[in-house]
């Protein structure tokens, strides 16, 4: 049970290396946004995605892990959680301990995520309703004015405006 035990911590451990990596790489992220930095930003996407396949296989690894202990203590899978197995440790205080601070940094990374991908979000947001509103700026800025030209069903007529560019071939 112990050496389980230990390769749980093991793989924690790793997660949270790799999540600390991925929290650096989110706070470059918003430099890249909010400085406009689209060649930046295409390279941190590639970055993030090659920490999240490492990410995956040790969140694999760690499931697996939890699993072998759920059987080793007969506990139902779904109902084992990390906070029930440090509850469980009571009498192995060092390996409790360890898994205690490893899940508490967890948590404390995760946080720090959740915080920046939260902002990076917002920002993209933003700077997505700021070029709808360049786009609709520039499309209404060549549009026709509107003027009250209407047929007899009360239809709007579009007339050919001299600044549209339009070409009379009959001349």
């Amino acid at each position: 049970m112990a050496s389980l035990i230990e390769n749980l911590i093991d793989v924690l451990e790793k997660e949270n290396t790799e999540y600390k990596e991925l929290l650096q790489i989110s706070k470059e992220k918003t430099e890249a946004i909010v400085h406009n930095n689209v060649e930046k930003l295409q390279d941190i996407v590639g970055r993030e995605q090659k920490l999240i396949e490492k990410l995956d296989r040790l969140e694999a690894a760690r499931e697996e892990h939890i699993d072998d202990i759920a059987n080793v203590l007969n506990v139902p899978v779904e109902k084992m959680k990390v906070d029930l197995l440090i509850r469980m440790m009571e009498k192995q205080p060092k390996e409790q301990a360890a898994l205690i601070k490893v899940h508490d940094e967890l948590k404390s990374t995760m946080k720090q995520m959740i915080t920046i991908n939260d902002n990076n979000k917002m920002l993209l947001q933003e700077s997505l309703d700021m070029l709808e509103f360049e786009i609709n700026l520039i499309r209404n800025s060549r549009m026709e004015p509107a003027t009250a030209n209407y047929d007899k069903g009360a239809y709007g007529v579009s007339q050919p405006s001299m600044g549209s560019g339009t070409f009379d071939a009959k001349q």
